[in-house]
């Protein structure tokens, strides 16, 4: 019996603390179809009364919704394919290869990982600002290609893979690159899941680096284009409506990507597990 009552405690705990999550969530889908009286009047009303969808019609009329959405596609999608290329590329290089200022270089790497990105916002926007690239897409897109936690993910995972798979394939006359692309590469399924997923994250919700790297409205990625509309440019009222529903529309992509890549996660990993 006290089993049983134990159980139904921390199910509770569990349920409680699960919907505290959640409701704010549940908030932001509710205000979303709301009109902006309803919204001001019941903010915290999980029900939209009447139900409307006319602040979905006036993200993409009334904003740059349209122009954000497609700078972060196009800054996404980079940034993460070439995370992915460069972090694993690192990653082994860091783990297999044996060459002067390795260690200080994994030192430096951890080091990195310690600094807070807030810290680095002044020098970047300096550096961009020398290079003459300030402003531009490339202002967006260079200074995150490469990201020291996916080196540091893919290193510790290149480290737990047998070495004996990469001596079979030297003894065929597979080079370096040949035995990293076409037998480690393939084994590191999890890891790379894992870092898409961040990458993709990360690089779909960048906002700081954005504000140190344009300033042309028709740069503006989906944070900053958002921020833009908390801060008031839309004028009089709090249009709660179509801040929270270009909101909502921004985390759809993110969510989707989590949800389709970790169906292959899991399998993945024990996969890998099974071949360590």
């Amino acid at each position: 019996m006290r089993t049983l009552a134990t159980r139904f405690a921390g199910y509770a705990i569990l349920v409680f603390f699960s919907l505290v999550v959640l409701y704010p969530f549940v908030i932001q889908i509710a205000n979303s179809f709301k009109t902006e009286a309803d919204a001001s009047a019941n903010p915290l009303s999980p029900i939209a009364h009447p139900f409307t969808t006319e602040s979905m019609s006036r993200i993409f009329s009334g904003t740059d919704f349209p122009t954000w959405l497609g700078n972060s596609v196009l800054v996404t999608v980079i940034v993460t394919i070439s995370r992915v290329l460069f972090g694993s590329m690192a990653g082994y290089a860091l783990s297999r290869l044996r060459f002067p200022g390795r260690r200080t270089l994994f030192a430096a790497l951890i080091g990195l990982l310690a600094v807070p990105g807030v810290v680095l916002l002044i020098p970047k926007f300096l550096v961009l600002n020398q290079l003459g690239i300030y402003n531009t897409y490339a202002a967006l897109i260079v200074p995150m290609i490469a990201d020291a936690a996916g080196v540091f993910i893919m290193k510790q995972f290149f480290d737990s893979v047998p070495v004996s798979i990469e001596e079979a394939a030297r003894l065929d006359g597979a080079g370096t690159f040949r035995t990293f692309w076409s037998v480690v590469l393939p084994t590191a399924r999890p890891a790379l899941i894992t870092l898409t997923i961040l990458a993709f994250q990360g690089s779909w919700n960048e906002f700081p680096h954005t504000v140190v790297a344009v300033q042309d409205p028709s740069l503006f990625t989906l944070p900053r284009g958002l921020a833009d509309l908390v801060s008031g440019s839309l004028g009089s009222g709090n249009q709660y409506p179509l801040k929270l529903g270009a909101a909502l529309l921004a985390t759809i992509p993110v969510a989707v990507i989590f949800v389709i890549f970790q169906r292959y996660f899991v399998p993945g990993a024990n996969e890998g597990a099974e071949k360590g």
